[in-house]
């Protein structure tokens, strides 16, 4: 297919802004790969101007026989030169090459005019008998052509493992088109090399023609990259395949991994956390979310994390996390119900002080207000070995519980909450701020998103609060 210019900048434009993969480009595009990969670093280096459809643009023989030493006597690769001397098509070099060799190793500038232009061709054609009948061009032109052929086919098992068939396939396509050759001399000239990948002809014609097992597919691809937009690339293949059941869709996660794969969808993936630990300064509480266990084959005494709950408002976590962007800092400080990980209330304050735990607190106790016997769990941050903070979760019946000092994974689901809101609505995102106020806007937009839209495996694809709802009831 045929670029246009139109085709050039929208092509230059998704790999630059939107970070499209050159695969992903050459299915768009239905071109192949190569080409993508020579526009997009054409522009790259001279601007979009380059690719300009220039009428009658000619070059001199000076610039052409210069462009071919670096090639044949320099020992530059055509792409490299190509590139640098700003030549629109990766094919115009190769072809300029060839006639040179062909023409007794002559630059044949090509005559203005229809006339000229058959007689160009007819000498052309004259030349070719001439040097036919000598053997000596025609031997060393079908070496170059061995050489080129032989570098692209083993250029496709460099860095990995044993190159796909339609790898090999759309190789021999593009060395067809860019050299002029028969099938059979190329099939030949790979054939007889041990250590490269070989191919039959009625393979060849097989793979090309082979329809794409996905085109039945269609609906669901369609459907999975409007999952993944509408949550702004937050989910990977488990909950969209989760989000597909829910929609009424009986498909496999396995199926929906290869498709995100193939059209490169990954969810995004976790970095720093704001540290609240000062010392023990007014007394430290019992880690109640520990099960001892004692090993007598082994003689060895260790303990279990225990996470597990029968109901909702039995164990709650808490911390702080620090979010950094030019303008300045926030701290988010929320409160977890580890059986559906919903977030039960938070603060969003410029200081970490005592006064956002407090308002944390107050907020939660007028959403709920039985619970006597609530597991309240922390790390072993200043604000929470505070006397007024024993004193009001003690006013409402409530046990407190610490991490071990320097051991975060006993505060990891809080840890994992944090995680994943930074790197679904942070991380990448950091610049996108320009006050702190934007970015407050967008944490409390993302908390109420992680409540009530965005479901989770481990609640069997169903969200917070509809675990918490189905509870109540």
């Amino acid at each position: 297919m045929k670029l246009t210019y139109e085709d050039k900048v929208e092509m230059y434009r998704l790999w630059k802004e939107d970070h499209y993969s050159s695969i992903r480009l050459a299915t768009l595009f239905k071109c192949d790969r190569t080409s993508v990969t020579y526009i997009v670093k054409l522009i790259d280096i001279h601007g979009i101007s380059v690719v300009q459809k220039k009428k009658n643009r000619e070059y001199s023989a000076e610039f052409k026989e210069e462009a071919i030493r670096r090639v044949l006597i320099q020992h530059e690769s055509i792409k490299q030169v190509s590139l640098s001397l700003a030549i629109p098509s990766k094919g115009t070099l190769s072809l300029w090459i060839k006639s040179y060799i062909e023409n007794g190793y002559n630059v044949i500038e090509k005559k203005r005019g229809r006339y000229g232009q058959k007689e160009s061709a007819e000498d052309r054609i004259r030349s070719r008998i001439t040097e036919a009948d000598t053997g000596a061009s025609e031997a060393e032109y079908e070496t170059f052509d061995r050489e080129r052929i032989l570098k692209k086919i083993r250029r496709l098992n460099f860095g990995k493992g044993k190159a796909r068939a339609e790898e090999v396939a759309q190789a021999i396509t593009e060395l067809r088109q860019e050299l002029k050759c028969s099938l059979r001399f190329i099939l030949a000239t790979i054939n007889g090399i041990p250590d490269i990948p070989h191919m039959t002809r009625s393979d060849y014609y097989y793979t090309i023609n082979k329809i794409d097992k996905d085109e039945k597919n269609q609906e669901l691809i369609e459907k999975i990259k409007s999952i993944y937009a509408e949550h702004k690339k937050r989910y990977g293949y488990r909950r969209i395949s989760l989000e597909l059941v829910r929609r009424g869709y009986n498909v496999n996660h396995k199926k929906v991994q290869r498709l995100m794969q193939k059209y490169e969808l990954r969810g995004i993936t976790p970095r720093a956390k704001y540290k609240s630990y000062k010392g023990d300064f007014n007394g430290t509480v019992k880690n109640l979310l520990l099960n001892k266990v004692i090993d007598t084959e082994k003689h060895k005494t260790y303990y279990t994390r225990n996470f597990a709950t029968t109901d909702v408002n039995q164990k709650w976590t808490t911390d702080v996390s620090e979010f950094h962007i030019a303008a300045g800092k926030l701290y988010l400080s929320p409160i977890l119900d580890m059986h559906n990980a919903e977030i039960v209330s938070f603060n969003i304050s410029k200081s970490p002080n005592f006064i956002q735990t407090t308002d944390m607190l107050k907020k939660a106790f007028q959403k709920h207000q039985k619970l006597e016997g609530l597991i309240f769990h922390s790390d072993q941050g200043w604000q929470y070995q505070m006397f007024e903070y024993h004193s009001m979760l003690r006013e409402r019946g409530i046990i407190q519980s610490m991490s071990r000092k320097g051991n975060c994974y006993d505060n990891s689901i809080m840890e994992n909450f944090f995680g994943k809101m930074k790197n679904e609505m942070f991380y990448g995102h950091e610049y996108e701020f320009n006050t702190l106020d934007e970015l407050k806007d967008a944490m409390e937009k993302y908390i109420h998103y992680y409540n009530n839209d965005r479901i989770q495996k481990k609640l069997k694809g169903r969200t917070p609060c509809e675990v918490r709802n189905s509870a109540l009831e």
